[in-house]
């Protein structure tokens, strides 16, 4: 007899299976558990197990802990709580993990603290596998750059200007008491000369505040006022000095850093929610990529990818034996220290200079009828022609270091008579007679860039370079949601980071 009601499959908690399924049946064939479990088994962890200790109790597995870890940066799981969670909750977890439970703070010490020395031998040996099947090319990489923000409070914050600006004022404090005190001294107390403060440290800001203790302590008639700052010096300065040579210890070659992590410099993000240009403490990750895998990665606290390079290029080395032998980048590297290094190590350098795009555009070449490098070089008589026909003659030559320690040699050219010239003021801007500084390798390793950048390989290269290293950028940033460090220091961040590009690649072979 038929019935209104309608029909369910049958449903029962308490039912019991006679063939309980196993874990491994309950995972996709093609499921990206697999391909990670698959490396990481292929994988040489040798270097993983000599941070663990032969006595003691029994540790969990560092195999079985670097593929949690691995496939939680997969996922996007990328905190050590949720990850235990995982472990207990996700099958695909518990399949790699064996059904082991570890707890946040063993992810956590295996992630920070055992993986120090291992994690680069192992993505090293991750994009080799990849190499050998085809995947990605160690010889030809896309190379750029990006700013993470590190896990580290906004407002703690050390500035090398304001040190400077504070010592500045140490300076004129104790020059100005010590002056008063000159003049308030009988002749045979008489003071030397105030302390020569071209630079200033810590014994010599002590000598000096023990010194005007002794010649104006007890005195009668003191100005008040001199009396007051003596007693505000006396506490403060001794202290201050130390910290700020402290602070300048941290900062070296940097403008600042965070307190709540000293490796960290305050960069300018493109993630600008308020649009106010606010600095965030951070660190600038650069990459070399290869078919959107991550063939080599560093770390650095200097915001300028243009001073990034050499290290890069030496990681790079020290990872697979050699160089590349063609790397491809946008202009932010074209300085002339960097096409002098890739030139040594016989890298064919795609890499654009500052003004490239700018001169390819016809409309920017005829707003600058008469810059420098437009100028008829006469090779004969060494001279440069001026836009009214007049001689510039070679006046001598110049070196400069930049902030790197890189030398420069420039050639100076001067002109004879611009006082008269009708192109005056719209020629150049300067006073007197115009002088242009020529620096030739420079204009040859651009001019060499530039024939390069505009060849068939080159137009295809540069094509590719932006569907290449910037893409592998956006996805692990806006698809995976990876725009903060959780860990601290640039130890710890560049295994951050390690895990973060085996996770790219493995989610790219398994795509």
């Amino acid at each position: 007899m038929a019935t209104n009601r309608p029909v369910f499959k049958p449903y029962d908690q308490q039912q019991i299976l006679a063939i309980p399924p196993t874990l491994e049946e309950l995972i996709p064939a093609s499921h990206p558990v697999r391909v990670v479990n698959e490396v990481i088994n292929k994988l040489n962890l040798e270097p993983l197990l000599k941070a663990y200790h032969i006595r003691g109790s029994s540790s969990y597995h560092p195999q079985m802990l670097l593929k949690v870890l691995v496939y939680g940066y997969v996922t996007n799981t990328y905190s050590s709580r949720k990850l235990a969670a995982a472990c207990k909750e996700s099958v695909y977890f518990m399949w790699l993990s064996s059904m082991s439970y570890p707890d946040h703070n063993t992810i956590n010490r295996f992630r920070g603290v055992r993986l120090k020395n291992a994690l680069r031998s192992v993505f090293e040996d991750v994009v080799k596998l990849l190499a050998e099947e085809g995947l990605l090319s160690i010889e030809e990489v896309n190379t750029d750059g990006t700013k993470i923000e590190a896990s580290a409070n906004k407002y703690t914050f050390v500035w090398k200007k304001s040190i400077g600006t504070n010592k500045e004022k140490m300076k004129k404090q104790l020059t100005e008491i010590w002056q008063y005190a000159q003049q308030v001294a009988s002749d045979e107390d008489k003071m030397p000369d105030p302390p020569d403060f071209t630079t200033i440290d810590s014994s010599k800001v002590k000598a000096t505040v023990d010194q005007l203790n002794e010649k104006l302590s007890g005195k009668e008639n003191i100005d008040k006022k001199i009396k007051s700052r003596l007693k505000y010096v006396t506490k403060h300065y001794p202290v201050n000095i130390v910290k700020y040579e402290q602070q300048e210890a941290i900062l070296k070659e940097r403008n600042s850093y965070s307190k709540t992590d000293p490796d960290a410099t305050f960069m300018r993000m493109k993630e600008d929610h308020m649009k106010n240009g606010q600095l965030k403490p951070g660190y600038n990750v650069q990459i070399s990529t290869s078919d959107q895998f991550i063939v080599n990665y560093t770390i650095h606290s200097n915001a300028t990818d243009t001073n990034t390079l050499k290290a890069h290029l030496e990681q790079h080395e020290a990872s697979f034996g050699k160089a590349p032998v063609v790397l491809i980048a946008d202009a932010g590297y074209g300085s002339e220290e960097n096409y002098t290094l890739l030139e040594e190590k016989g890298t064919i350098a795609f890499v654009k200079y500052g003004m490239f795009d700018k001169e390819q555009n016809e409309h920017h070449n005829s707003k600058h009828p008469f810059a420098a490098n437009k100028l008829f070089y006469d090779q004969e008589k060494d001279c440069y022609i001026c836009p009214m026909g007049q001689q510039m003659h070679f006046t001598g030559t110049g070196t400069r270091k930049t902030s790197t320690g890189f030398e420069q040699t420039v050639k100076r050219y001067q002109a004879g008579n611009c006082a008269n010239c009708p192109l005056n003021g719209a020629c150049h801007k300067s006073k007197g007679n115009r002088i242009v500084e020529v620096n030739e390798n420079l204009n040859r390793l651009k001019q060499k860039a530039y024939e390069l950048l505009n060849s068939e390989q080159g137009i295809q290269r540069r094509k590719k370079r932006c569907f290449d290293v910037e893409p592998t950028f956006g996805n692990i940033k806006q698809n995976h949601g990876f725009r903060r460090f959780l860990l601290r220091g640039q130890a710890k961040v560049e295994i951050e980071w390690g895990l973060v590009a085996i996770a790219q690649n493995l989610r790219k072979k398994a795509a």
